[in-house]
């Protein structure tokens, strides 16, 4: 099975990282994180990029607040999906990196989730995969279900405490 590479810009966005990581470890996908950033480490951004198909990854996530250029510099240098994860900063509550991930030029795409969106960051990468992998594709439609019994569930707590 390929790996999912998550970049993150700065360690500040751990947080965010860490609802990936809990979502690749339930689907048993191998990952590696690390942070890099597109501005202050751009030659280690470049290289990780550059290499990450060799490398065994079959997609990256980018995790990165305020400007969000990571996403970016990453999807430059490779072919690999990239998915972009906006994080909120203090002064425009994530809309500046919102934009910055989703608005790239032509030729260049990075898929973006929600703002802090690391779980449905780790499922979009997980499907990505699940396009030639069966057995990960199993898992997905067993999530969804799992995930359908729980909502099910809790609609019947709320109707039985609403009689």
């Amino acid at each position: 099975m390929k790996k999912i590479a998550i970049i993150m810009g700065s360690d500040s966005d751990l947080p965010v990282v860490e609802k990936a990581v809990a979502v690749l470890k339930e689907l048993e996908i191998p990952y590696e994180a690390h942070v890099y950033s597109a501005h202050r480490t751009p030659d280690e951004a470049r290289d990780f990029s550059l290499h990450a198909e060799e490398n065994g990854f079959g997609v990256i996530i980018s995790v990165a607040g305020m400007a969000a250029h990571l996403g970016g510099v990453i999807a430059a240098n490779t072919t690999l999906p990239v998915i972009g994860i906006p994080c909120k900063s203090s002064v425009l509550d994530g809309m500046d990196a919102l934009l910055s991930t989703v608005m790239m030029p032509s030729g260049i795409p990075v898929a973006t989730v929600a703002i802090g969106g690391g779980t449905n960051a780790a499922l979009l990468a997980a499907e990505i995969l699940a396009v030639s992998d069966g057995e990960l594709s199993a898992k997905l439609k067993a999530k969804r279900e799992s995930d359908k019994k729980k909502v099910l569930e809790k609609d019947a707590a709320v109707q039985e405490k609403l009689r």
